[in-house]
């Protein structure tokens, strides 16, 4: 398994090496300055349209659904998790250039979400298909075809094995055996696999089961569930986040320094300054994205189920989700890590370090402290996992030329990596989640920088109709 682990971390460093990072931030940067900072300009409208529904448009749900299904996908383990991985293996300053990366990539967001409604296809029944895929197909041309259905196949692999199965479940499965079994006092040996708590037994089931229910029922019933999960959620985190940073406000400014020097000048990470501070962006960027999942080209499939008839209106939306998911988030949960000083305790990994932080960082009982955190990962990444199976499905449905039965097939294949996901280690499970991410985002940073001239027309032509009174 070391060897495998080693394999799998070399590929993990091609492909998410310096080239990889530039054209991210580069293409961010790109997007930020030819469409004028809109991501801070418009923030105030995108976040009044994220909560009112445009009406006469067409698609198959809501912009505010299409939008909690995109954000299903996005609040999960990567903001509780992913977190403190990036800072575990990058050092604080991880949390620096995720915030960075998150600041530009909303005008990546916003793109994708543009260019998903401009380019999609809507049949007569109202099924909208939409993504990466048809805005590289139909807006760099047919001869960038097998770009297209490049993307298609890493997506579906990034449902299949990376952010929208194993590491999900993984995290829930974690977190459920530490609340309920930390000492790993109730196991059973597993043939050829190895020896599981029952409680990991147990969630996997269960989740599988809870799983297959949903996603049966296709966009529809997974926007209706996200709907109601997701604000709730993400409002309970975020809230139980400001408490630990009330309680320890003291503190704040002298994390903040610590993450900002950590970014340019790490600490306690072998390779020197120069390659620490790699590491650091390296770990920060790619936990980012896995995170906020801006310049992965998910977001857009799901906003090209949106019913709008404005793709600037619908990229707005879209570019909210990483607002609220890694500016706010992530910032809070990387402070709550820092300024608690639970990223230096040896011996813990994953949710283990977000557990302890919020163990020590707050005032109630540790045993309420990690139940809460344990429902909170259950249900973000829960709907996690059923934003990745649209996602995957969209993917497979492009890739297969329209094949009903491959998307059924592909279904079941999805319910049994989510019963399988517990049983993986979690360093092999994290790096196959960045080495499928990191292939999915080139084809599609690709196409964001081709089709740069086109969005910022569509922008311009929507504010000018806007400034005219010719919008509502």
């Amino acid at each position: 398994m070391e060897k495998i682990n080693k394999i799998l971390e070399a590929i993990d460093g091609a492909v998410w090496g310096v080239p990889l990072i530039i054209l991210i931030l580069a293409g961010g940067l790109l997007l930020t300055i030819r469409l004028r900072g809109l991501q801070v300009r418009h923030l105030g409208r995108a976040l009044k349209f994220m909560v009112k529904n445009e009406e006469g448009g067409t698609g198959e749900v809501t912009s505010f659904g299409a939008l909690c299904t995109a954000l299903s996908a996005t609040i999960g383990t990567g903001n509780i998790v992913g977190v403190a991985t990036a800072v575990g293996a990058g050092g604080p300053g991880a949390l620096f250039w995720m915030i960075l990366a998150a600041f530009f990539g909303m005008a990546t967001k916003y793109s994708e979400g543009l260019l998903a409604v401009k380019y999609r296809t809507v049949d007569e029944d109202g099924h909208a298909l939409g993504g990466p895929f048809y805005y590289i197909e139909r807006g760099m041309g047919k001869k960038w075809k097998w770009l297209a259905k490049i993307f298609a196949f890493f997506g579906m692999c990034v449902g299949l094995f990376g952010i929208g199965t194993f590491t999900q479940v993984n995290g829930i499965a974690s977190a459920v055996k530490d609340f309920f079994d930390p000492n790993s006092l109730h196991t059973v040996t597993i043939p050829g696999i190895g020896e599981y708590s029952w409680a990991v037994i147990v969630a996997s089931l269960v989740l599988a089961i809870c799983v297959a229910l949903v996603i049966i029922g296709g966009i529809k019933r997974i926007a209706e569930v996200s709907q109601i999960i997701v604000p709730f959620m993400a409002i309970v985190y975020v809230a139980i986040c400001l408490l630990l940073l009330v309680c320890n406000f003291t503190k704040i400014p002298e994390a903040v320094v610590i993450i900002v020097k950590s970014a340019f000048a790490p600490q306690s990470i072998a390779g020197g300054i120069a390659g620490s501070m790699i590491i650091a962006m390296q770990k920060g960027i790619a936990r980012g994205i896995f995170s906020n999942e801006a310049g992965l080209g998910s977001a857009p499939i799901a906003a090209a189920a949106a019913k709008t008839k404005e793709p600037v209106r619908q990229g707005l939306v879209t570019m909210t989700g990483t607002f609220i998911d890694t500016i706010i988030i992530c910032t809070m949960t990387g402070l709550s890590i820092v300024l608690t000083g639970a990223w230096q305790v040896e011996d813990l990994e994953g949710v283990q370090v977000t557990t302890y932080a919020f163990q020590s960082g707050l005032p109630i009982p540790a045993q309420a402290a990690s139940f809460i955190l344990m429902v909170c990962l259950v249900f973000f990444a829960f709907t996690t996992i059923l934003g990745w199976d649209y996602y995957g499905e969209r993917c497979l449905e492009y890739f297969s030329n329209g094949s009903k039965r491959s998307v059924m097939v592909y279904r079941w294949i999805y319910i049994a990596a989510v019963f399988i996901g517990p049983y993986m280690t979690v360093s092999a499970v994290w790096t196959i989640a960045d080495i499928f991410n990191g292939l999915m985002a080139i084809p599609n940073m690709i196409a964001l920088i081709a089709l740069n001239g086109v969005v910022v027309k569509e922008t311009k032509d929507y504010f000018n109709r806007h400034k005219n009174g010719r919008l509502g």
